[in-house]
């Protein structure tokens, strides 16, 4: 008789050991683990913007700004994750592991056909949980649309298209959609 195929689940600690090893980054969730995908010179553009807009805002205050390879832990019930989101704001003095934000602020996600589904969903869902966020930003690579999801307002949609400016609450920062994009449309 057939044996049948077993799905093998591993720990939070044993991903977290071969994340620091692997070649290649892995999302966990719920005992399994994923590979990510590389991404388009447009999307690393438009996170390095981010990343690089805030950094220059956030100097001198307790926040910082990580971009792609730090991890963010959610948990909840019996569920535990671990993302990598594309850039990530902490401001936490407790925050101290070298290799994940347990308490982040501010999370953006720049969207790819490959993930958007995910970033709309299952991501957002679980960053819900976090007691600490303030803002989920979803952000498209292709054309000038950002997305502001806000506790505060009980996490309703703002959209910023085309050309204007907008503000990030959680950390005070103004920033225009000309500012988000630049160099990165060319990149198509």
């Amino acid at each position: 008789m057939a044996e049948l195929a077993r799905k093998l689940s591993i720990s939070p600690a044993e991903y977290l050991e071969g994340e620091k090893a692997a070649r290649v980054r892995h999302e966990y969730v719920d005992g399994d683990v994923y590979a990510m995908a590389g991404g388009t010179k447009a999307h690393n553009q438009v996170a390095g913007n981010f990343y690089g807009l805030l950094r220059a805002h956030l100097r001198g205050t307790p926040c910082r700004v990580f971009i792609g390879d730090v991890k963010v832990h959610v948990a909840w019930d019996w569920r535990e994750r671990f993302y990598y989101p594309d850039v990530v704001v902490g401001c936490e003095a407790g925050d101290t592991d070298p290799y994940v934000v347990e308490q982040p602020k501010l999370v953006v996600e720049v969207l790819s056909n490959s993930t958007e589904r995910d970033d709309r969903s299952d991501k957002f869902y679980a960053y819900r949980r976090l007691t600490s966020l303030e803002e989920y930003v979803l952000v498209a690579q292709e054309v000038r649309r950002v997305e502001v999801y806000r506790r505060e307002t009980g996490w309703d949609l703002e959209v910023y298209e085309t050309e204007g400016n907008f503000n990030l609450r959680s950390v005070g920062l103004d920033l225009t959609l000309a500012e988000v994009y630049e160099g990165a449309l060319e990149a198509l």
